[in-house]
């Protein structure tokens, strides 16, 4: 008589990302892409202790009530941990979910300071707060000698924040933010605004393709404004859909990105890795999305499947990451467990060759 052996059960993390719209469809792929190649590579090296590593990917489209049902499934279908999440607002959702669950989640690239309400021992982040980039794009704009700053926004408590951030860090430099609605001015209104304010930046903290599209062309294109910096703190031309939308207007447009100025070995490989899978650059998404597996492979290894093990791991972290070693500590003001050394960068695309990304500023 044959005895059939079973293949092992795989150990299966839960992931969330948005890759259908009205969510950053682009950097939902990025995203997904790390995640993948990284889960790849742990099942090529043997997996967790024998068993093989699986995604469960569900698709938050930007929306919070997605996202937090995506929680409750993936709790009820046994993932060991969640990731992933590039949207804050969805990862808010997601990160509260996971804290009434008693669900580890390893959140990959939302930046809001206030992750969750109240400080929780189930939640740790790779991306930096909010708070951290956004000051120092704020110290890059004073260095390049914008102090009079207008901001184009939408309704969003991701937007709002950044405002706050911005007045508050620039007010004490001498800075001024003035803030102009998106829903209320059309793009040559926006344009008017900003010769009336005498602003010499104007910060686009709106959605992508519309209106930050028009609002680029038209500020691009008004006679009064040839001196007028645009900036996108949040990273929308980090992605080639912005090249692809504003042609030659792409450039010059300085965001936020989380890589460090240059990859040690594992980054290097990562990227190469990423670039033949994505079929084009890979943005500082990926690599955090390949980071969060990373981690979590090391937790399982090291801790086992069991939840409340796992979550406990968050402060004894110490992973060998592509941009850095990865440790989590309690940060004053953020309530979960924070990665504090993050990588920031402010670059922008070079206006003589849009393909490529020059680093204007390190914080």
């Amino acid at each position: 008589m044959i005895t059939q052996v079973r293949p092992p059960q795989p150990v299966t993390i839960g992931a969330l990302a948005p890759l259908t719209r009205p969510g950053w469809v682009e950097a939902g792929r990025h995203l997904l892409a790390g995640l993948e190649l990284a889960v790849g590579e742990v099942n090529d090296g043997g997996g967790i202790g024998g068993r093989p590593l699986e995604l469960m990917v569900r698709d938050t489209a930007a929306d919070p009530r997605r996202a937090a049902a995506a929680v409750d499934e993936l709790a009820q279908l046994g993932v060991a941990a969640v990731a992933g999440e590039y949207h804050s607002v969805a990862a808010r959702a997601a990160a509260a979910r996971a804290d009434a669950l008693g669900l580890p989640f390893l959140c990959s690239s939302a930046v809001l300071d206030a992750l969750t309400e109240e400080p929780t021992e189930w939640v740790a982040r790779l991306s930096p707060p909010q708070s951290h980039g956004w000051r120092v794009y704020a110290d890059f704009l004073l260095d390049a000698g914008h102090s009079r700053i207008a901001v184009a926004t939408e309704p969003s408590v991701y937007w709002a924040s950044g405002v706050r951030i911005l007045r508050d860090h620039l007010a004490p430099r001498g800075g001024t933010v003035v803030e102009l609605d998106a829903r209320a001015l059309t793009p040559a209104a926006v344009c008017d605004a900003l010769v009336d304010h005498r602003a010499t930046a104007l910060l686009l903290l709106v959605g992508f393709p519309e209106p930050a599209v028009s609002i680029v062309r038209s500020v691009r294109r008004d006679q009064r404004l040839t001196e007028t910096m645009i900036g996108a703190p949040a990273g929308q031309p980090e992605f080639a859909a912005w090249a692809t939308s504003l042609g030659g207007d792409s450039a010059a447009i300085p965001f936020l990105r989380y890589l460090p100025a240059q990859l040690g070995p594992l980054g290097a490989r990562v990227a190469t890795a990423l670039r033949e899978r994505l079929a084009e650059e890979p943005s500082f998404v990926a690599f955090e999305g390949y980071d969060t597996i990373t981690v979590l492979a090391d937790v399982l290894r090291s801790h086992g499947t069991d939840r409340a093990r796992i979550a406990a791991s968050w402060p004894h972290v110490a992973v060998e990451g592509t941009r850095g070693q990865i440790r989590f500590s309690r940060t004053p003001g953020i309530s979960v467990w924070q990665w504090a050394r993050t990588p920031v960068q402010v670059v922008d695309r070079d206006p003589a060759e849009p393909s490529r990304l020059r680093i204007r500023h390190a914080g």
